[in-house]
């Protein structure tokens, strides 16, 4: 579905605004395709789904915006010419600090917030800044490589010939063919440059869910005490798996989420 621009993967059925909503939000040099099997399980169970692609990524068109604060405008923009008054918000990484921000930005319109592979501040090496900036391939394969719990994956997956690790790095490969230049940089400045985090998870006014990964070496759960201990009625659970959670562990991600938003099904 598109929506001025926007590109919304609705987990295949037709969008229905009146259904409870959850807005699915990647992160950097990703798009909607993460969310595979969340979105469609969603979709297929009382759920409105909106997992979009952030402008300059997928299918949305661009350009890509600078800041987690645009990021966040965007997002509540784009629930409004749904039709979509409240939602639940569902972000990974960048799209973690995105879900927050926009909690903070509008607490009326935002029912639930699950932040996966969180943290704040959600700093960027400079070697891995610098290598985005030059060498695009370079930060695609040290991100795909840190990502993951290991390089042969597990019977977690969801179906048999599934190659977790390539699979991420083909997507990231596409996006940045697909995009402007200098994507990931542009991603990774945004989440370097987020300073809000403290104040906006200060202000949440709804139920918090963190899942972490227990292999994560991008955002492991310890970078993450300042921004649990802003928020210190959120739930907090653990999966095995690294970084690219929803992949690797995608039937975990799938019930600690079901049962988080489970009080708004239908």
């Amino acid at each position: 579905m598109l929506l001025n621009g926007a590109y919304c993967y609705t987990g295949g059925k037709a969008f229905d605004a009146f259904l409870p909503c959850v807005v699915l939000l990647h992160g950097a040099q990703n798009d909607h395709s993460v969310w595979a099997l969340q979105s469609r399980y969603l979709a297929h169970h009382g759920y409105g789904v909106l997992a979009l692609d952030l402008p300059g990524h997928g299918r949305s068109a661009g350009p890509a915006l600078r800041t987690v604060e645009e990021m966040a405008d965007w997002v509540l923009a784009v629930m409004a010419a749904a039709g979509v008054p409240r939602a639940a918000l569902v972000g990974h990484s960048m799209g973690s600090l995105i879900a927050l921000e926009a909690a903070y930005r509008a607490p009326e319109r935002v029912s639930r917030l699950a932040l996966l592979g969180s943290t704040w501040p959600m700093k960027v090496s400079d070697t891995l800044l610098d290598a985005a900036l030059n060498d695009e391939q370079a930060a695609i394969d040290m991100v795909n490589i840190w990502s993951h719990s290991s390089w042969a994956q597990k019977p977690s997956c969801p179906g048999p010939g599934f190659w977790v690790s390539g699979m991420s790095q083909r997507l990231m490969q596409r996006i940045a063919a697909q995009g402007e230049p200098r994507l990931f940089h542009t991603d990774f400045s945004a989440c370097n440059g987020y300073r809000n985090g403290e104040v906006a998870a200060r202000s949440v006014q709804c139920p918090v869910l963190f899942i972490n990964g227990a292999k994560d070496m991008m955002t492991p759960a310890r970078s993450a005490k300042a921004l649990m201990a802003a928020l210190p009625d959120a739930r907090v659970a653990t999966v095995d798996a690294g970084h690219q959670m929803m992949a690797e562990q995608p039937d975990a991600i799938l019930a600690q989420l079901v049962s988080h938003l489970g009080a708004d099904a239908v």
